[in-house]
């Protein structure tokens, strides 16, 4: 059994991963400071099942409470950090507040970590990073430079911070850079869950751009296989002559393809049953064109295979919405 502290643990990735935490016998202590960005009773709901297992904690707190988080932290705790504040639309309204909560919270929880004798842990990062100049498909090595967001500034300087400590202190750190993420419990503002909700309602789907753009759709269960694969490599001892800068590790998750909008609202208009109405919009400044992740480094070092494309994944969703919302509106 190991010991996880998982900050976020209320949120749509956060719970899934206490969860599947606990599930193979692990203690997860959750972190988690109810944000008000989206309504409290979501979270809690995501916590449902947790609540129900007696290796399971909650403490609701900030991770930029330096004594809050140290007193949660011991030299036999492994730290998946899942904490921040989300979305790259978002962050371009309250830039300081996006670099309050992802700097100075990824900073204090490392201080706080290596105070502790804290060896392992996870950062959960963004593919935002890449920016808009990267080639196609992402891989590690770019050297993400020019993040066109606040948010993807923010995720980025915390991939930093974690390469300093790891150099400087000698924490085992491997950083996620998770690619669009969908699945049961995803957040009420994000697209899948936003057109799932409205095409059901009859509707109109804000549409940016001219639907071209496309992303790389990744189900919460490949990536929470990822996220336990990863926790489990900062138990090993370190390879010789590996590829970790610093003693950091950058590793992708992602599904390794793209959906571009136009598909994407035609499967969730399927799997809804009802022809989608489009409102649209010009593109959105800080969105960027395409994402695809280059996986072949999460296969070496995690084993990582995912699989659940969004032909599968899209209905799964919408089973699960229909389930918690209700079949009617």
């Amino acid at each position: 059994m190991t010991r996880v502290l998982v900050t976020g643990a209320a949120g749509f990735i956060g719970s899934h991963v206490a969860e599947a935490l606990v599930a193979r016998g692990d203690a997860v202590v959750g972190l988690d400071n109810f944000d008000p960005f989206y309504p409290r009773a979501v979270k809690e709901a995501n916590l449902a099942a947790l609540a129900r297992s007696p290796r399971f904690r909650l403490v609701e707190g900030d991770v930029r409470d330096g004594d809050r988080v140290a007193g949660l932290l011991d030299a036999g705790t492994a730290v998946i950090h899942l904490a921040a504040k989300a979305g790259v639309r978002p962050s371009l309204e309250d830039p300081a507040s996006y670099a309050s909560v992802n700097i100075e919270g990824t900073a204090v929880l490392l201080e706080a970590a290596r105070r502790a004798g804290v060896r392992r842990v996870v950062f959960g990062g963004s593919s935002s990073v890449y920016g808009d100049d990267a080639p196609v498909p992402f891989a590690e090595d770019w050297p993400a430079l020019r993040p066109i967001s606040p948010y993807a500034a923010t995720k980025r300087a915390g991939e930093l911070l974690c390469a300093t400590f790891a150099g400087l202190y000698g924490l085992r750190v491997i950083a996620l850079r998770f690619f669009t993420v969908y699945g049961p419990r995803q957040r009420p503002d994000l697209a899948i869950h936003k057109f799932t909700r409205l095409i059901r309602a009859g509707r109109p789907v804000p549409f940016y751009g001219d639907g071209t753009s496309e992303r790389d759709y990744t189900y919460i269960d490949d990536i929470v296989g990822g996220v336990l694969a990863a926790l489990d490599w900062t138990a090993r001892p370190a390879a010789p002559g590996g590829s970790a800068e610093a003693g950091l590790e950058i590793v992708n998750l992602g599904e390794s393809r793209t959906t571009s909008l136009s598909r994407l609202v035609e499967l969730i208009a399927r799997a809804v049953g009802r022809e989608p109405r489009l409102e649209r919009l010009p593109a959105q400044p800080g969105d960027v064109r395409r994402t695809c992740a280059d996986v072949r480094k999460a296969e070496r070092l995690l084993g990582y295979r995912p699989g659940i494309p969004v032909e599968q994944g899209i209905p799964r969703f919408v089973r699960w919405f229909e389930e918690a919302h209700g079949r009617d509106d």
